[in-house]
């Protein structure tokens, strides 16, 4: 019965760390693109803004645009640009939305983790709160060039996952998890 109350919290504070996230970023579907690397990246970048197909995730992986090499930041700029578009009047907060909900993906996968890693609920919530609402944050979620951020911490919350479990049972498969979600 423990661990129902328990795990029952567990979906509380999820759901509470969405909401209150959510909240907070909202707005933001109702921002502009930022000029340069909005610019650069998005608006003026043909292999982005014609979409997700093979060539253009081809160039993802073979060019370092904006000085940048991260082909899965391209690819998912460009399953954006499919789904709404670049140069639409609602583009821009669409695209800014789809940072923030990568950023209450990284927030729940924060607390889930803590709690992993701690065994306490309620300061794991604590401190997801404070990375959920962390000014820093503000950049990743309101400049949509600063998908690579909200991305990052989504692979590096998962890599520390597939470590722990691997710590815990070590096999190949476990380490190549690992390894690839480093990379």
């Amino acid at each position: 019965m423990l661990e129902f109350i328990e795990e029952h919290n567990r979906l509380l504070i999820c759901i509470f760390l969405v909401i209150c996230t959510a909240a907070v970023y909202w707005q933001v579907g109702n921002h502009e693109f930022i000029g340069g690397d909005d610019t650069s990246y998005l608006m003026n970048n043909p292999n982005v803004n014609t979409g997700f197909h093979w060539d253009n995730v081809k160039w993802a992986f073979e060019n370092s645009r904006s000085y940048n090499w991260h082909p899965l930041t391209w690819i998912s700029h460009m399953i954006d640009s499919d789904m709404y578009g670049v140069n639409l009047p609602d583009s821009p907060g669409k695209h800014h939305l789809m940072n923030l909900l990568w950023h209450l993906i990284d927030c729940v996968l924060v607390f889930l983790l803590l709690c992993r890693l701690t065994g306490s609920v309620w300061k794991s919530a604590f401190v997801a709160a404070l990375f959920a609402l962390f000014p820093t944050h503000v950049e990743s979620v309101a400049w949509t060039s600063e998908r690579k951020d909200v991305l990052s911490t989504f692979f590096l919350i998962l890599m520390l996952w597939s470590y722990i479990r691997y710590s815990e049972k070590p096999n190949l498969k476990r380490y190549w998890t690992v390894l690839a979600l480093f990379a």
